[in-house]
């Protein structure tokens, strides 16, 4: 197992442009830094709203040893809490999804509001004080109907995160969408592996048929900081969409730890679908079109999404183990569509659930050559690859900085 020092020295040896060491990818020590210095203490993709459908529903999750408990009270506000009572320590909730009206320890019943107080406690001795027993709190905040939930005592700024994304997610209605249908997957792949195959498309012509019915590999369409000015396709796209008031051009962070962009999909397609139409008769919020193309969302480290006219996809990706990596994909639909009337689950889904099989497989055979000790880091195309050069330069600066030594404090 790698430590902090010889982490940061393979972080500060390696070439620009080019994959990361072999050790960074599969190496025990390096796994728990990233949990420590990346996943505990960044903002993170929860779930959609939708998935809390009504007051009283919970849904969890695992991020690295911490389960998470995201529930919807009473008052209608989303809240997340450790997953964990405070009596013995009991996991409250072990079900992905569920609906309670509080939140009830199945080992003595220690019972909490969905605000996390402690209400019932039995047979407790005289002096015990529930005030100081209530659940520990995790920060939560909707982001237009994307909920992130962040570990850290004290958390990243979020405010511009935020606002972005509350205006670039309002026509899509979420607070109106219900979910289709959801798929968790685990990858035996690095979860960088993830995140770097979904930031190119240089594989996807070779890898996703269904995929390239709709979506573009050309590498100017999604180029960091925009398209090419010279891209008549795109500027007249933007120009539509944004007369029909959908916020379309492209805006990130300063590091491009985050950026939504609207891009049309090839040939006026609708959907991402085998024939390429919408795959529900009903449009998401006030979508004005059905060729509206994708509006695309990706947040470091554990998210990207797809919100189109008539559905919308969102992906989250969770750590297990060095090589392993959990996919969790949720396809929303307006809440008054109806199946097997307005959309049929097989058309709105089977692209993507090949999709993601596809790069299932790509993530795992390239996890299987880096175990290798022939392989030896090698040099992205600046075309094609740009995406994941910047998301490894993100990385790799994130985690420099949090790994440096910190200068001792003069004595007083």
């Amino acid at each position: 197992m790698l430590s902090a020092p010889e982490t940061l020295a393979l972080l500060a040896a390696r070439r620009a442009a080019h994959s990361l060491d072999r050790a960074l990818y599969c190496d025990p020590g390096v796994f728990q830094l990233d949990l420590d210095h990346v996943f505990y203490r960044e903002w993170l993709f929860a779930l959609p709203a939708a998935a809390l459908p009504r007051a009283t529903s919970h849904a969890t999750l695992q991020v690295g040893a911490y389960p998470v408990v995201v529930v919807r009270g009473t008052d209608g506000m989303v809240r997340a809490f450790h997953n964990v009572c405070r009596h013995r320590g009991q996991r409250l909730c072990a079900t992905e999804t569920g609906s309670s009206p509080k939140l009830v320890c199945p080992y003595h019943q220690w019972t909490y509001d969905l605000d996390g107080r402690l209400l019932f406690a039995r047979d407790m001795q005289d002096g015990f004080d529930a005030a100081q027993y209530g659940l520990k709190k995790v920060h939560c905040v909707d982001l237009g109907g994307v909920i992130y939930i962040c570990l850290a005592q004290v958390p990243p700024p979020v405010a511009d995160l935020a606002r972005t994304a509350r205006a670039y997610l309002a026509p899509s209605g979420l607070a109106d969408a219900k979910v289709a249908f959801t798929s968790t997957i685990v990858e035996k792949g690095n979860w960088k592996l993830v995140i770097e195959n979904n930031r190119e498309c240089y594989h996807c012509g070779g890898s996703h048929p269904s995929l390239c019915r709709t979506y573009s590999d050309n590498p100017k369409m999604t180029a960091m900081s925009g398209p090419d000015r010279a891209n008549e396709t795109i500027l007249d796209h933007w120009a539509r969409c944004e007369a029909a008031d959908l916020p379309s051009r492209f805006v990130h962070h300063p590091a491009f730890q985050w950026r939504l962009a609207r891009i049309p999909l090839l040939n006026n397609a609708e959907s991402f679908t085998m024939s390429t139409r919408a795959a529900v008769a009903r449009r998401m919020g006030r979508m004005p079109f059905d060729d509206a193309g994708s509006l695309l969302m990706y947040h470091y480290p554990n998210t990207w999404n797809h919100f189109l006219p008539d559905h919308a996809i969102t992906f989250r990706i969770l750590p297990v183990s060095p090589t392993e990596t959990e996919v969790t994909t949720t396809w929303l639909v307006h809440k008054d569509a109806v199946e097997g009337v307005d959309y049929d689950l097989k058309t709105l889904t089977e692209v993507w659930l090949a999709t993601n099989d596809e790069d299932r497989r790509v993530v795992e055979e390239n996890q299987k050559g880096i175990l290798s000790p022939a392989y030896e880091p090698g040099p992205y195309s600046i075309l094609q690859e740009e995406g994941v050069i910047q998301f490894v330069d993100w990385y790799a600066g994130l985690m420099a900085d949090r790994l440096a030594p910190r200068p001792a404090l003069a004595a007083e």
